[in-house]
């Protein structure tokens, strides 16, 4: 049974998600009694949580040699993240995005998309590129922690509600036991991950060597996908309930922190690093490049994710995604898709999004002089 590769994934999903919930769960508990403030509990305990199975694929597959399987993980993450998760829950409800930190966070997310592609153009991001990332993410997390502190009230407040409401929901019997069971999440959520992990990524081998298609294509699709399932169920839960910063805030977090930490660490753990192969470099880190760069409109004071926005980032993820499929599968239609990509639906997107920049600068310049 277990060596049936859909069994294997199915499987190892679910441990996956099993064991960031506890993960999540557990150490919010724990950051809450130490006296952390929600705010960053969400921003840093919780982003970084539903970005746990990222991690934990991403390290296992390096040091067991599936390095494709470990880059495309996390540049298919990010990719699905934007594209995919934001964009379904602005379908939901449009998401006003006023959060302090997030527009720190986008400007981030580009620098450090783009320093990734640089370091790879070598063919491999090594160890001392993996020290840099995850000196990074530290860095970036002292930054959260200060950024919080001058936070407007009405969105430490939405964190406030959000996360002591979910940490501490639990029967009141093992609410008093404490410490210990908390730590017992953390210990058992990191297990159910490592194993989740480990049958994933066979799965993942499996799968590719089956379908005749590489470990990188799998790692950016079907793995990506699994492993980004914590990240869909917090941001669009925030989106049902109207917590649109938490929405936003999770999915560019977990972007950050998969290409500082999961990156970093994977790079510094693998046996001579983690190679990027030249189809990387030349099309799917730039794409993760453009995505991120696609997330600028929530850096101007009520940017709005609208719900037509919403669908053509859907529809741009169903795009990569076709294109990634065809062309592993040689498919004649992979040049005509590129085509139309390249020549007309990206040019008419630029163009849009550059319109709603104008139009935004403006409206805050007669707003000001109102």
């Amino acid at each position: 049974m277990l060596t049936n590769p859909v069994v294997l994934f199915v499987l190892g999903g679910v441990l996956l998600v099993g064991g960031a919930e506890l993960l999540v769960r557990g150490a919010s508990r724990l950051a809450l009694a130490a006296g952390i403030t929600p705010l960053v509990v969400g921003l840093t305990v919780v982003a970084f949580g539903t970005s746990a199975p990222e991690l934990a694929v991403t390290v296992g597959s390096a040091v067991t040699g599936q390095a494709d399987v470990a880059l495309g993980n996390v540049v298919g993450s990010n990719i699905f993240n934007i594209l995919f998760i934001l964009g379904l829950a602005a379908l939901i409800r449009p998401l006003v995005v006023s959060q302090q930190l997030v527009r720190l966070d986008v400007p981030l997310l580009i620098g450090t998309s783009i320093l990734v592609l640089g370091m790879g153009l070598d063919g491999r991001i090594g160890r001392v590129d993996g020290a840099l990332l995850t000196a990074g993410v530290v860095t970036y997390t002292v930054l959260l922690i200060r950024g919080s502190r001058r936070e407007r009230p009405e969105v430490v407040d939405e964190y406030d509600e959000a996360f002591r409401a979910e940490a501490f929901r639990a029967t009141p019997a093992v609410t008093r036991t404490g410490p210990l069971v908390d730590l017992l999440l953390v210990v058992g959520g990191l297990g159910l991950l490592v194993l989740g992990s480990r049958w994933l990524v066979t799965a993942a081998v499996a799968t590719a060597a089956r379908l005749g298609v590489s470990e990188l294509v799998i790692g950016l699709t079907i793995v990506a996908a699994g492993t980004s399932l914590p990240e869909v169920a917090t941001s669009l839960l925030a989106a049902v309930r109207g917590e649109r910063d938490i929405a936003v805030g999770n999915a560019i977090g977990s972007c950050l922190f998969n290409l500082l930490a999961v990156l970093g660490l994977g790079s510094l753990v693998a046996p001579g690093g983690i190679g990027v192969p030249a189809g990387a470099l030349t099309f799917d880190l730039p794409i993760m490049i453009a995505v991120a760069i696609a997330a600028l409109p929530v850096l101007f004071t009520g940017a709005t994710i609208s719900r037509p926005e919403g669908a053509v980032f859907l529809g741009y993820y169903a795009a990569y995604t076709a294109y990634l499929v065809l062309a592993a599968t040689d498919h004649g239609a992979t040049a005509q898709l590129a085509l139309a990509m390249g020549w007309f639906v990206l040019p008419l997107t630029l163009l849009t999004l550059l319109v709603g920049v104008v139009r935004s600068v403006r409206r805050r310049g007669w707003n000001q002089h109102d």
